[in-house]
């Protein structure tokens, strides 16, 4: 048995593999068994499933019980009994079989069409009448109505034998030269054949006229095609009362509606083969045509493929089983091909251990097809030396590359790179090696750019790691170090955070003693990749001990004194870069008043010394770094209220700059008042004006004495209304 799988679709070869000889003895038979996997894996269905030499047509009853196929050589039909899972009964002929057609639910009542114009009744017992036709037939159909045999073949006319008058009626009188193929509709039974010409013509058998015609050539040919010859009709068949399907010599299957002369899909298998059978899957809403190369799987109403089937030999027929996902193939080989689909349907009841067979094997699944060869582009052949083997049949052309032998890219590959083997051999080594080293401690590999910043990332996902196991929610959260859009961080030294700069140590107060422990720790992983790396076998480095355990308490009380001191130091620095500055700027005075005199220039020249003199540049007004002077004034404007420095903020525009320290600024904007917001204000002001001159004041009036008087007197009325 051989799987494969398109599209994700499980098929089954059932019939693969090696037949043995009917003479080999059973001990040879055993022994082979033994020997070769392929005889142990084969499973032989129905036995003796095969012809001597070729088989031309396939067909099942419509019981189910019997398949019947016919073959040649020497041309016979063998029927075999799926109960038993075995044949039956073979009948010999006297000529090839062209087309047969079981007439009864069994096969009691069969019909054979000869290549020599003969047809040929049989019965239960075997042979029972013999005709023949006037011209050579192709294919015929049976209706069962009117119990009449209409034969299509290379005349024009359609010859009907009526076999409960045992007589040849009026033919039916067509318009194409030849005719291919014929079917008969199963619920209105009207009849069709398809020409060579490439045109379907429909007959009523009921009077014997015919009721439409379909131009299928024309309609098969897609815009650009280059046309050889004309396509005619090579397969036909009905779905339903109004689908059929029209198989054409150029690869095409057109969909038709009956109702109409423009087909609903054309489906193109690109082999440009005839195509030779056509079937309906109506549960899945599916099309299983055929070509001599390939059989094709598709949805009827999108032509979206769903599964195909490529066997090794040629075929010639195509044969479903009802209800099921089983299928039947007539080959150019002895052997007739058993597919077996689960995506389509169960196995039939005679053979129902196949679904729990497939079962099993898709709890352990085997290898598929391609697992024999080997895909190689042709950069791949260049490079191996293969490109004079393009166009043997060593290489199979698939998409943009080829499929070869795999026990010929090995050897070939052997040859062209012969040190594969001793770097595979050190590959392997080197992975023994990295596994037996898992038991020892992993000292965990730091990058060389912000070493601290990644051991500080390692600890909080380890802590987020013990948390959520802690808590069972899943997994923690990916590290930026796993992330490749931070790998740049830690690789490129620019990016090196610098722990002495001004502004680190600002911003990051405590950073000194948390990051003590953390260099500490950066230490001892060191030395323990350097004891790792000197001793290979030596003992495992203990872990953490006590002294690195320090206690967070001290930590957390003195983190204030830390950011205290750290601000101090900050002023002081600050503090002493001034004096610097300030004592470098008084220097450069003084020498600038000594240059005009040339006293000490001239005396410097005159020993020898070469003098730099300082070069001076006046700092415009307006421009952004102005001088330290003006810091009084500053100073003076921030003490002042902010009554006194809006108004100041107002008289200077719009906009306004201030330095409120050394190195920073402060911009200010006014926006603009519009016309609507003035008229607006003015309008409150107005009516606030308004309102105080019509207000009344009430300071004649004594707070303490009428509260007095006011309280009591209410509270005296009070009293007389409650008595």
């Amino acid at each position: 048995m051989q799987i494969s799988s398109v599209n994700d679709v499980k098929i089954y070869n059932l019939s693969h593999g090696k037949s043995l000889p009917e003479w080999l003895s059973d001990r040879k038979k055993r022994q082979l068994q033994k020997q070769d996997v392929d005889i142990q894996r084969r499973i032989e269905l129905i036995q003796d499933f095969e012809m001597p030499t070729v088989c031309t047509s396939i067909k099942v009853t419509r019981d189910g019980q019997y398949i019947l196929a016919a073959g040649t050589y020497k041309p016979r039909v063998r029927c075999y009994d799926t109960y038993q899972l075995s044949l039956k009964f073979e009948r010999c002929l006297d000529s090839d079989v062209v087309a047969f057609d079981v007439l009864s639910d069994d096969y009691s009542k069969l019909v054979f069409l000869h290549c020599d114009r003969y047809v040929e009744f049989h019965s239960q017992h075997g042979h029972y009448y013999k005709t023949r036709i006037p011209k050579f037939g192709r294919d015929f159909s049976y209706h069962y109505p009117s119990c009449d045999l209409f034969f299509v073949g290379t005349s024009s006319e359609v010859y009907r034998l009526n076999l409960e008058q045992g007589r040849f009626l009026n033919s039916l009188q067509t318009d194409a030269v030849e005719n291919n193929v014929c079917d008969i509709n199963p619920v209105h039974h009207l009849f069709a054949a398809g020409s060579s010409e490439g045109r379907v013509e429909c007959w009523d058998p009921r009077v014997r006229n015919r009721v439409g015609k379909l131009d299928c050539a024309l309609s098969s040919l897609a815009e650009g095609a280059e046309v050889q010859s004309l396509p005619s009709i090579s397969a036909l068949k009905f779905n339903g009362s109004l689908g059929m399907a029209v198989g054409t010599s150029t690869g095409q299957v057109l969909l038709y509606d009956l109702r109409s002369n423009q087909p609903l899909l054309v489906k193109d298998h690109f082999y440009n083969l005839p195509i030779k059978s056509l079937n309906f899957h109506d549960p899945l809403n599916l099309v299983v045509s055929s070509d001599s190369k390939i059989i094709k799987m598709w949805n009827k109403d999108t032509g979206k493929l769903f599964s195909s089937i490529e066997p090794q030999a040629n075929l010639n027929d195509v044969c479903m089983y009802p209800n099921s996902g089983m299928l039947f193939t007539a080959n150019e080989d002895p052997k007739m091909n058993t597919f077996y689909i689960p995506a389509l349907g169960p196995a039939p009841r005679w053979c129902s251990f196949l679904d729990s067979l497939t079962e099993e094997l898709e709890e352990s699944p085997e290898s598929t097809v391609y697992d024999d060869y080997k895909f190689v582009t042709r950069k791949d052949l260049e490079n191996l030396g293969l490109s004079h083997l393009v166009g043997s049949s060593l290489l199979r052309a698939y998409m943009h590359g080829y499929f070869m032998d795999i026990r010929l890219y090995h050897k070939v590959k052997t040859m062209a790179n012969p040190f594969a083997y001793e770097e595979y051999r050190k590959d392997k080594i080197r992975q023994k090696i990295e596994e037996s080293r898992t038991h020892r401690v992993q000292v965990k590999a730091l990058p060389k750019v912000n070493k601290e910043l990644a051991l500080k990332l390692m600890e909080e996902g380890d802590d987020e790691a013990e948390e959520a196991a802690r808590k069972k929610k899943g997994k923690a959260l990916p590290s930026l170090l796993g992330d490749d859009r931070f790998k740049v961080m830690f690789e490129n030294p620019d990016y090196q955070v610098d722990e002495q700069s001004e502004d680190f140590r600002l911003l990051n107060p405590i950073i000194s003693r948390v990051g003590q422990k953390r260099k500490k720790k950066l230490r001892l992983l060191a030395q323990q990749a350097s004891q790792q790396a000197a001793e290979e076998d030596e003992e495992e480095p203990e872990g953490r001990g006590s002294s690195e355990e320090e206690s967070s308490d001290d930590d957390d009380k003195g983190w204030v004194e830390e950011v205290r001191e750290q601000r101090r130091l900050l002023w002081l620095e600050g503090k002493e870069r001034r004096r610097q500055e300030k004592k470098e700027a008084d220097r450069n005075t003084v020498l600038l008043e000594k240059r005009p005199n040339g006293g000490e220039a001239a005396s410097d020249a005159a020993d020898g010394k070469k003098t730099i003199q300082p070069r001076f540049y006046q700092i415009k007004a307006g421009e952004e770094f102005r001088s330290f002077n003006d810091m009084a004034r500053k100073q003076k404007l921030q003490n002042a209220s902010l009554e006194d420095r809006l108004k100041v903020e107002e008289r200077s525009g719009t906009s306004s700059t201030a330095d409120t320290a050394v190195g920073s600024k402060q911009l200010t904007f006014t926006l603009k008042k519009s016309e609507q917001q003035r008229k607006q204000q003015q309008a409150e002001r107005e009516h606030h004006e308004e309102r105080k001159k019509l207000r009344r004041s009430a300071g004649h009036l004594s707070s303490s004495r009428g509260r007095g008087r006011g309280w009591a007197g209410r509270g005296r009325g009070r009293g007389r209304g409650r008595h």
